[in-house]
């Protein structure tokens, strides 16, 4: 848990002093923090400006003169960073890190980390809570029963959705980091066998999974899970070609960005029965203000986005931001990116 007590100071090093003249700027503060946490571990640092949300046209004002920003959303591209000369280390409060121009910031020597590994459980589980929503319907099944219609059925048992048993069905997980295990080793409790596309090499033995091309796994999976950040190399890598590969009973569950999936190919193979359905934590734009194609797809879940945000989850990041601030200003950044 994150201690908040005044007697439980900030660890200074002696040779790293913390400036007390540091100014730190929190754009987006209510994505991390509605207002169930406290920001004072953060607050000891320096001199603290945390807005609630900040539009683009008011991020450069609002950070100007900051040498930390902590964002977690908004985007800190080449335009943005070049305006902000005192500028010294970025610390996103999140995992990706696609929101944060890191050629620039690399260039500029502007120090960029991110929180690892807060959000593995809660994401893994609200992975499994969309598959189980769709596997055994039960916003369906209970929006019949409001609705009567088990009271009108003549048997005790009522059911008009199919469903679908997870043992013995492959469970593809596309990404093999803290996510992509935790995934897996709740698939192997469900008695599901795991197959797994990963950019660097697995031991199959340790993990009791078979890995495989990524062809290979959307052709054999009865589900896909997808557990990677969003980049250049990949981004709409699910694309028709290989949705047309998938089992027409099989399902796709997104949890990680919605730039890995060409959206209107994924629209199209759900209103062409190409596959049996999709659950989705994240849309290519966030918020869908513009609306989105995938909103009115036949057996398409979505959730917004808050798949990482329970409050167990958010006191780990904040603990785990508060460690890479003191690690910067030790001069040994932790969790560094550029």
């Amino acid at each position: 848990p994150i201690t908040q007590s005044p007697n439980h100071p900030i660890t200074q090093s002696p040779n790293h002093p913390i400036p007390m003249s540091l100014k730190i700027v929190i754009p987006d503060a209510s994505t991390l923090n509605p207002g169930d946490l406290h920001w004072t571990p953060i607050q000891r640092f320096g001199e603290t400006y945390i807005y609630e949300q900040t539009h683009p046209t008011l991020l450069v004002e609002r950070c100007q003169g900051a040498h930390i920003i902590l964002p977690n959303k908004v985007l800190l591209t080449k335009e943005v960073l070049a305006q902000l000369p005192e500028l010294q280390y970025i610390g996103i409060t999140a995992t990706g890190y696609n929101n944060v121009d890191l050629a620039y910031a690399k260039e500029r020597g502007i120090v960029v980390s991110n929180i690892q590994g807060y959000g593995t459980y809660s994401v893994a589980q609200h992975t499994f809570a969309l598959l189980l929503a769709i596997t055994n319907r039960v916003k369906e099944h209970h929006q019949a029963v409001l609705g009567g219609q088990w009271a009108r059925s003549k048997d005790f048992c009522f059911w008009n959705y199919p469903m679908m048993e997870l043992a013995n069905k492959k469970m593809g997980i596309v990404g093999f980091g803290r996510i992509g295990k935790y995934v897996a080793k709740i698939a192997q409790a469900f008695g599901m066998n795991v197959l797994v596309h990963h950019r660097h090499p697995v031991d199959e033995a340790t993990f009791d999974v078979q890995v495989m091309s990524l062809e290979a796994l959307f052709a054999n999976s009865d589900v896909i899970s997808l557990h990677l950040p969003l980049n250049a190399n990949n981004e709409a890598f699910v694309n028709a070609d290989l949705l047309a590969k998938m089992k027409k009973t099989a399902y796709l569950i997104n949890t990680s960005r919605g730039g890995l999936i060409q959206e209107d190919d994924l629209f199209n193979a759900l209103m062409n029965g190409t596959i049996a359905g999709a659950a989705l934590d994240v849309l290519s734009e966030e918020p869908p203000t513009n609306g989105n194609v995938l909103l009115g797809a036949p057996n398409c879940i979505i959730t917004p986005h808050n798949a990482w945000a329970t409050q167990e989850s958010r006191m780990r990041m904040m603990q785990i931001l508060e460690q890479n601030i003191q690690s910067f200003i030790n001069g040994n950044p932790q969790n560094r990116l550029v």
